[in-house]
């Protein structure tokens, strides 16, 4: 797939504020700090597409934007919740539940893990939680770049073999690098082939 447009729709404070009967859908989410927004710059070929900060957990709302005016890409906020308030907290958590329950446009999410960390308690429980939810998803492993390509395929590794101790089939995943680039085509290539499907 070729990114010839990537434009940004709008911002929805909850799922029900979003438009419906929309273009299909793919969700990006993962824990603060992930590299959610280099990613989707990465991909979209947009280099101030998404914003990137240096303090994690600035996005909020549901961004959407419209890619090759077929498909939307929507950025979701952290599960991390850096810094933020219990009812803030709550807040961005009833905005990320009632995104994946209840929206019909949704194709497939993909949730991110940082690759360079050994499995963390707060990612296997939120694919736990897409699975709970029968949420049609992928994972996507961030900054393979960073600490080296052994310490990566250990974690992703371990990872797997964490979610192996509750999961019958595991979950399909990708390897990424927004620095380098990697992983580019394959992600683009599998949403292709979901909008054929």
């Amino acid at each position: 797939m070729d990114i010839q447009s990537a434009v940004f729709v709008s911002s929805y404070p909850k799922e029900s504020a979003c438009p419906k009967g929309g273009p299909p859908e793919f969700a990006f989410i993962g824990r603060s700090n992930v590299g959610k927004s280099s990613l989707i710059n990465m991909l979209t070929g947009r280099k101030g597409l998404a914003k990137v900060s240096a303090t994690p957990g600035k996005t909020r709302l549901l961004n959407f934007f419209l890619i090759n005016q077929k498909w939307h890409l929507v950025d979701l906020p952290g599960y991390g919740y850096a810094r933020v308030s219990k009812s803030e907290r709550r807040t961005l958590e009833n905005l990320i539940n009632g995104y994946f329950e209840r929206r019909a446009e949704l194709y497939c999410a993909f949730v991110l893990i940082d690759s360079n960390l050994p499995p963390t308690k707060i990612d296997l429980e939120f694919v736990h939680q897409m699975g709970l939810l029968q949420v049609p998803f992928v994972l996507v492993f961030t900054k393979a770049d960073k600490a080296g390509q052994k310490l990566a395929e250990e974690n992703i590794a371990a990872f797997m073999h964490k979610l192996s101790e509750t999961w019958e089939t595991l979950p399909h995943y990708f390897v990424t690098s927004s620095e380098r680039r990697t992983g580019r085509d394959e992600l683009l290539q599998y949403i292709d082939q979901s909008l054929k499907a």
